[in-house]
């Protein structure tokens, strides 16, 4: 849960499974070397919306578990994306109005149970209204790291414990306060974050005229072309004559039919490169 490394990147990969609708994350370059499981998440089909739930377990990987630790939520046609984290991602941290409702409504609630989901990215991908085929298009919002973070001396926040050694401390969860004090603290959370939050776009391929292709530079971390391939950067290192030198903070890629690549840098932690990458599973049509 804590940002990668400042002088490099962590580099991993991630394996499908299609029977299953299962996605594991390893650290390592393939599995030909040493590899460490970090992380696993099982896709859920609902009516309106899928769920990509992220799990430590490779076993339970039930939202009830203690080793839950967030979600992806896509809209309906696969555009918008939210992360959910289960613990507060930062101080202040304001937990998702449809977990809140749950959790007070329960008879009893377990001292040791998380709060609940807390926002803390918002990816979504450009429409494609013309139906020209090209790249998609990404942007991402990470509401719990500053745009300041990714320049030099810059702080990401760390992922915070969640205080609940008791039942009293629950009245200080932000909601089982008054409607009103929920209202007034997210529209003053939102208003002084809102501005300064990182964003994140993938950074614009160039068209190969010999290989009549979008191309990218992976520097060898992925080797078979694919709509899913992509590299993020910051939005204001995105312009047009500051391609070569840009920093790339979260890159993904296919290297086989069910393997791929994942590569990232501070100041975003491997859970929230995780959640970027399954969004770019999703099939999209309204933008490909």
């Amino acid at each position: 849960m804590d940002p990668g490394p400042r002088d490099g990147t962590l580099k991993c990969f991630i394996r499908r499974n299609r029977t299953t609708q299962t996605y594991y994350l390893y650290i390592g370059l393939t599995e030909a070397y040493d590899v460490k499981f970090l992380l696993v998440a099982r896709k859920c089909r609902k009516p309106t919306c899928t769920d990509y739930l992220i799990s430590l377990d490779k076993v339970d990987m039930s939202k009830g578990s203690s080793t839950y630790i967030g979600k992806l939520r896509s809209n309906f046609l696969g555009t918008k994306f939210t992360v959910y984290d289960a613990h507060p991602p930062y101080d202040g941290a304001v937990v998702s109005k449809s977990r809140s409702a749950r959790v007070v409504g329960l008879n009893q609630v377990s001292p040791r149970v998380p709060a609940g989901n807390y926002p803390v990215s918002h990816i979504s991908y450009e429409l494609n209204v013309l139906g020209s085929r090209g790249p998609r298009r990404m942007n991402c919002v990470m509401d719990s790291i500053p745009a300041s973070a990714v320049e030099e001396g810059g702080k990401a926040p760390t992922q915070t414990e969640f205080p609940l050694s008791s039942l009293d401390s629950f009245p200080s969860i932000p909601f089982f306060r008054s409607k009103s004090a929920r209202i007034e603290s997210s529209t003053a959370q939102s208003s002084s974050q809102k501005e300064d939050r990182l964003v994140l776009k993938n950074k614009s391929p160039r068209w190969h005229e010999q290989l009549q292709c979008w191309c990218l530079n992976f520097r060898g971390r992925v080797t078979v072309a694919s709509v899913k391939n992509f590299q993020l950067v910051a939005s204001d290192d995105n312009g047009p004559g500051n391609q070569e030198n840009v920093k790339v903070i979260l890159q993904f890629g296919k290297i086989g039919k069910d393997l791929f690549t994942m590569d990232y840098r501070y100041p975003i932690s491997a859970f929230q490169a995780f959640a970027i990458c399954l969004s770019s599973f999703d099939t999209k049509i309204a933008c490909e």
